[in-house]
């Protein structure tokens, strides 16, 4: 099997990869993926080149390791155009220190946001550079070669719709009733999933399971409070658990609201069949214009609450 997708690789110019690092039963495991355009039919390929252990710690030079290893397995490391892999730091500083062409410099502007324009206006400045480091850095990059450093965009998506987002409670009002409304989800998730009675009387009374979130399952949550406010009044009847306050309701409708369009942009982009490159700009420009188009509308009932 693995010859055969040796020689099928062999007759492409172009291949990208796609790869990722998790901790599962206290073992490390790294995943690599191939993808292609059949040149022929035009047609996407994407096969699993492997999912082998690491040992040790998940640092740059381990996964710089390994992902070269397997490039090299399967000859395709001097045609491999670009890796795509998450936000996780020891992916980017090692395709910043093993990505030898340019691919450092312009993941490191990435992750430190240089304005191009404020960088030419600045004012030179002589910096000392140590010979030795130079050359160590060298060394490194002939050790490996990894090719050019894509960032995953659904996972900067995610990303932003979650940890970001958590910067809102920085308002001390919004703080409080966020987390009193999640508290209650929380406390009706824990009690399905550690009741079996609890989560038949759910299903028997709303005729649907509540849906509880993955920290690692992207929409997850949105998913979870937009099954909560479909069965609220029947589930907190039937489990006999307190009553949502209208303001901590307002808040998760507002929450499910404002997460839908991220939610389906997301569906969109991390597609396996049709979805391609070209698609990022047009979703991420339409994702825009759905939330200034929520921000525009909670502004205007704002006012009108205010007026009345």
């Amino acid at each position: 099997m693995k010859e055969k997708l040796k020689n099928a690789m062999q007759t492409v110019k172009y291949i990208a990869t796609t790869t990722d690092c998790w901790t599962a039963h206290r073992q490390s495991f790294i995943g690599v993926t191939a993808h292609w355009i059949e040149p022929d039919t035009l047609e996407r390929k994407s096969v699993a080149l492997a999912c082998k252990r690491l040992k040790g710690t998940h640092s740059y030079d381990v996964l710089a390791s390994a992902l070269n290893d397997i490039h090299s397995e399967y000859n395709i490391r001097e045609k491999t155009v670009r890796t795509t892999t998450d936000n996780a730091s020891n992916f980017i500083k090692a395709f910043r220190v093993y990505a030898c062409e340019d691919e450092g410099s312009s993941t490191e502007d990435e992750s430190k946001g240089v304005n191009d324009s404020e960088e030419e206006d600045a004012e030179e400045e002589t910096e000392g550079v140590e010979v030795e480091a130079l050359m160590e850095e060298e060394d490194e990059c002939s050790e490996y070669q990894l090719p050019k450093h894509h960032r995953c965009a659904c996972h900067v998506l995610n990303l932003i719709s979650t940890v970001d987002a958590r910067k809102a409670e920085s308002n001390v009002m919004y703080k409080k009733i966020s987390r009193a409304a999640f508290a209650k989800c929380s406390a009706l998730w824990n009690k399905s999933a550690r009741s079996s009675t609890a989560a038949e009387v759910i299903e028997r009374e709303c005729k649907l399971q509540l849906i509880r979130p993955v920290e690692t399952r992207w929409n997850s949550l949105f998913f979870a409070v937009e099954r909560i406010l479909r069965i609220i009044r029947e589930m907190t009847t039937a489990l006999k658990v307190p009553m949502f306050s209208p303001a901590e309701l307002s808040f998760l409708s507002d929450y499910a609201s404002t997460m839908n369009p991220v939610s389906k942009a997301l569906n969109i982009l991390q597609g396996e069949v049709d979805v391609c490159m070209g698609w990022l700009v047009p979703t991420i420009t339409l994702l825009t214009v759905k939330l200034d188009r929520l921000q525009t509308s909670s502004k205007k009932e704002y006012s009108s609450g205010l007026e009345k």
